[in-house]
């Protein structure tokens, strides 16, 4: 195994913390823990050991056992191949590959049945398209402890997928320039990035960014535990999918560890708390980094840089990775879940405060999102194929393209309509074929006015939508694609577990009634509450203000692109067609920036690069707390508590401020590239912008 595994032994001790400065700025508080923090921390990691967040030491030895035989064979591949080209026999004897791992497992995070992140490193004449993606592919296909082999050689890090002994696999490759490759090569030096391309410097960059990580914080014991509880968290509150545009682990690890160096001396139960209480102070878009970037101009690949790069400028929550060539881990991230995240973060600061009170449990901060009771209109992307093998791959790829429905829907509606995309698949069991589900709750955004039966017309943006996903080079007939609009009364039960009871509609009292109880959603149209035989229908029909006309059940697919949400929007379900099918034609719809339909390759540049979309700091709002989310309604009287700017005037207290107002603008050169970020974005604001498509209006 690679020899950067040393790395994680490098912690440092209380009193040196004290001294050794970590990060681009000083420590906000070099303050150890007391008495009632180190219980906190036993109680936390009580908490975690009984969740099963962590593995046995029987899949610990099965884990390390199956790295040393995937080791084991990529050595006789390579050997392989050296003897097959004519080379020596002292360089056949010679010939090496060094398999290392990043990601949890790198970390030391992982979990029970997690993924293990594997890099092979090879040499110079062993190449990635023919002998990675078909030699080593067939030897691996032979092996019959291999299961689920799927290689995507044209991911933006080219990947080998499998099962080995049950254990999911990622397993890149990387070919640097050496002919004979050192059992102990150190990639964490930036020699091994000399004359070799951009893929294989971002397949190495995994690593390099997990020991870099490991080395600048201080204390890695520390660093651990706060992560594994931060990564239960997120997962609980639906807030962990980089896929999606929310956090991925190595964005979490990235921001975990920067609050460790802002309190190197904290144990895990201070750290947890001070993560959510400087998260949700923070300035974005002002970058989280760990060093100071470098540029390298001697090697020359792009860095982050938003004074140089159009694109930089529109990240709206940069978390830097610190290996070079350093870049923003959170592209993914849009205005809607930005928006969750802050609304999220501000839900737990306040369940951390009441922890430190003893008021709470730890156990109360991570309670579930309930997701399907937070909002009133939701979009269901369900997503089918003809077999099992064909669904895995297929659901995969639109799974990557939800985010750029949810940016096209924010951006087609002028950015009144806002999205949750909820990061998690729900299988329909009585369905004969392969299948899966998506959610999307939808929301109108707070201070928006409209006209009373005002709609959101987004038939053509989800059908530009299916054009989108129809560009899938490995589409095969059965690989189907459904987008509808349902209201929550409607959610289908299998997203539900069984036996669970849904909550009735929470109805607020009523200081004018004595003895009535009236619901706060009935007082959004300022009419008085109706009488209670009203209020039980509302209460199981759920649809406070529809008309009788309205109020209907949701006829077939075939049907449900005239279907409103209670007069404000109109999405179109449309199956999914793949444009070269004859009888097909394309929807003029799909054109409504003015261009072509774009090819492949620039889809592809889309999903791995820039925020297409993204909005200015000035858009982005922190949310209601979690008590006022499901009030949430898309009609004329929306009752959502007030948001405030995330780039307002509050930083932290007292005499915090000064030292963190230094790590939000680390330089004189970044600030003013921050403001020229600001002053462009005001210059494209959506708010300003023409509406693409009409908003038709209902009598």
């Amino acid at each position: 195994m690679g020899s950067t595994d040393n790395a994680s032994e490098a912690s440092g001790s209380p009193i040196q913390n004290a001294v050794k400065q970590y990060g681009i700025t000083k420590p906000l508080s070099s303050a150890g823990p007391t008495n009632a923090d180190l219980q906190r921390t036993a109680e936390l990691e009580k908490f975690l050991v009984e969740a099963s967040l962590y593995e046995s030491e029987v899949e610990t030895t099965k884990r390390q056992e199956v790295l040393l035989e995937i080791e084991r064979i990529c050595k006789e591949w390579v050997k392989q191949l050296t003897l097959q080209r004519g080379y020596t026999d002292q360089m056949v004897e010679e010939a090496n590959a060094v398999i290392f791992t990043f990601g949890s497992y790198r970390l030391g995070v992982h979990g029970p049945g997690a993924d293990l992140d594997t890099l092979c490193v090879g040499p110079s004449y062993v190449n990635r398209e023919e002998d990675f993606f078909m030699v080593l592919h067939e030897l691996l296909a032979e092996n019959e402890e291999v299961s689920e082999l799927h290689p995507v050689p044209d991911a933006h890090v080219p990947v080998m997928k499998f099962k080995f002994r049950g254990i999911s696999i990622d397993l890149l490759y990387a070919s640097v320039s050496l002919l004979v490759v050192p059992q102990d090569l150190d990639i964490s030096q930036q020699s091994v990035l000399y004359n070799i391309d951009e893929a294989t410097v971002r397949s190495l960059n995994g690593c390099r960014v997990a020991d870099m990580i490991l080395r600048l914080v201080p204390d890695v014991k520390s660093f651990r535990t706060t992560l594994r509880c931060l990564k239960y968290w997120a997962k609980r509150r639906g807030v962990y999918s980089n896929v999606t545009g929310f956090l991925g682990g190595v964005n979490l690890a990235l921001l975990v560890a920067r609050v460790c160096q802002f309190y190197p001396n904290a144990v895990p139960s201070m750290l947890v708390s001070r993560f959510f209480r400087v998260y949700t102070q923070w300035r974005w878009p002002n970058p989280v980094m760990l060093c100071a970037i470098d540029a390298n101009e001697e090697l020359g690949f792009t860095v982050w840089d938003p004074r140089k790069f159009h694109g930089d400028r529109k990240h709206l929550m940069p978390i830097i990775t610190p290996a070079y060539p350093c870049m923003n881990s959170s592209y993914n991230v849009s205005s809607s879940t930005l928006r969750v995240m802050m609304e999220q973060f501000n839900h737990a600061n306040k369940i951390c405060q009441e922890i430190e009170m003893n008021k709470a449990a730890w156990s109360a901060l991570f309670e579930p999102y309930q997701f399907f009771e937070a909002y009133k209109n939701y979009l269901q992307v369900e997503v089918a194929a003809a077999d099992v093998e064909d669904h895995r791959l297929w659901k995969g790829w639109v799974e990557s393209r939800l985010r750029q429905l949810t940016l096209k829907i924010e951006r087609d509606t002028c950015y009144k309509l806002q999205c949750h995309p909820y990061p998690y698949e729900f299988t329909d069991t009585s369905k004969q074929v392969p299948h899966c589900a998506f959610f999307m709750g939808l929301s109108r955004k707070e201070g928006v006015q409209v006209q009373d039966g005002q709609q959101f017309d987004i038939r053509a943006t989800v059908d530009e939508f299916r054009l989108d996903v129809n560009m899938y080079m490995y589409w095969k007939p059965g690989m189907e694609v459904y987008v509808s609009h349902i209201r929550r009364k409607n959610i289908p039960s299998f997203v539900f577990p069984e036996g669970y009871k849904r909550p009735r509609p929470v109805r607020a009292h009523n200081p004018d009634r004595s003895g009535v109880a009236a619901s706060p959603c009935s007082q959004s149209d300022g009419g008085a509450s109706p009488a209670g035989g009203s209020l039980k229908r509302k209460r199981d029909g759920d649809n406070d203000y529809a008309s009788a006309k309205q109020q209907k059940r949701i006829p077939p697919e075939s049907d449900l692109g005239n279907q409103d949400m209670n007069g404000d929007l109109i999405p179109c379900p449309i199956r999914a067609h793949h444009p070269d099918r004859p009888g097909v034609a394309a929807s003029p719809c799909s054109q409504s920036d003015g261009g072509a339909s774009p090819a492949v390759g620039s889809l592809k540049r889309k999903r791995d690069g820039d925020n297409d979309y993204g909005t200015s700091a000035k858009h982005q709002k922190q949310g209601s707390p979690e008590s006022d989310l499901g009030n949430r309604d898309l009609s004329g009287g929306l009752m959502l508590a007030s948001c405030s700017k995330l780039n307002g005037d509050t930083v932290l207290s007292g005499n915090e401020e000064g030292t963190l107002a230094g790590d939000f603008e680390p330089s004189n050169a970044l600030e003013a590239a921050l403001k020229a970020h600001a002053a462009s974005s005001n210059s494209d604001d959506p708010q300003k912008q023409p509406l693409r498509l009409s908003l038709a209006s209902t009598a």
